[in-house]
């Protein structure tokens, strides 16, 4: 069953209005209407994943906080499987995860579909595949996706896709924002973290857990993105006030993460599923 959650707009390109609707058997977020010609969307200097951008301030801070994460998302990984280091990356953007888990003796491949980001890849060594098709028939022991689900159109193929590439008993680790977080609350339609209509989808610990489990996968652990609170409420501050607003931005952020010390919702989670 699904019913209007929030009307929001494209904050970041378009300024074109979109609407979320609950499904209540997942317990997630739809974005309505889901554009056929998604790419225009990403056509902006302003989408840091995809530029490497250190332009503003919060685009420093991003670019800081992502070279801290690299080795913290590799530890991860290392601590739930440590034997073969195949890796596949799947939204790869410029490289950087890759770069650093091949400079630790992993076997890396990335699929990044943006032209741009896959030519900033090659000038640190990494080549991506556009396609995951292109993988072909290869299995991987880990598969990750930090950020990218929420994009993804045709979710359910997208899934299956995944979960045929990934060996028996391998891991598939994603990170997704959380729309029952306290600042995603707090900031309802200016929450930046919604980003119509690039995120498609919009997740739950529920809707995860459903959304896997036919596919034979079984979520062992949630962990938290403790600065992922910070940087959306950056950016929402902006969207709200047409402000920076840092002090209160960081506020926001510091207020989410101690509520979500009780109630276990952070701005964004990290999910390790395993394949049985």
């Amino acid at each position: 069953m699904m019913k209007s959650y929030l009307k929001t707009k494209d904050h970041a390109v378009s300024q074109e209005e979109f609407e979320l609707r609950h499904d209540s058997d997942l317990d997630m977020l739809i974005t309505i209407p889901q554009p056929k010609q998604l790419a225009k969307y990403y056509e902006s200097g302003d989408y840091i994943s995809h530029t490497d951008s250190r332009k503003s301030f919060v685009d420093k801070i991003y670019q800081n906080v992502k070279k801290y994460s690299l080795s913290n998302k590799l530890k991860l990984i290392s601590r739930y499987h440590n034997n073969e280091k195949t890796l596949l990356d799947f939204g790869a953007g410029t490289g950087d995860f890759l770069a650093t888990a091949k400079a630790k003796g992993w076997q890396v491949v990335g699929v990044e579909p943006n032209d741009g980001a896959r030519l900033k890849s090659t000038e640190k060594g990494i080549t991506l595949l556009e396609d995951i098709s292109q993988a072909k028939e290869k299995k991987f022991q880990v598969i990750t996706l930090w950020h990218v689900l929420e994009h993804l159109p045709d979710l359910e193929i997208r899934i299956k896709q995944l979960t045929d590439n990934l060996e028996n008993s391998g891991t598939l680790i994603l990170a997704v924002p959380n729309f029952k977080s306290y600042d995603a609350k707090y900031y309802k339609e200016y929450w930046a973290a919604y980003d119509v209509p690039r995120h498609l989808w919009h997740f739950s610990k529920t809707a995860i857990e459903k959304l896997f489990e036919p596919h034979a996968m079984k979520l062992i652990a949630t962990k938290p993105m403790i600065f992922d609170s910070f940087y959306v409420s950056l950016l929402s501050e902006k969207y709200k006030t047409g402000k920076q607003n840092f002090l209160k931005a960081m506020w926001i952020g510091l207020r989410s993460n101690i509520n979500a010390w009780q109630t276990k919702e952070y701005s964004s989670h990290i999910y390790i599923l395993r394949k049985a």
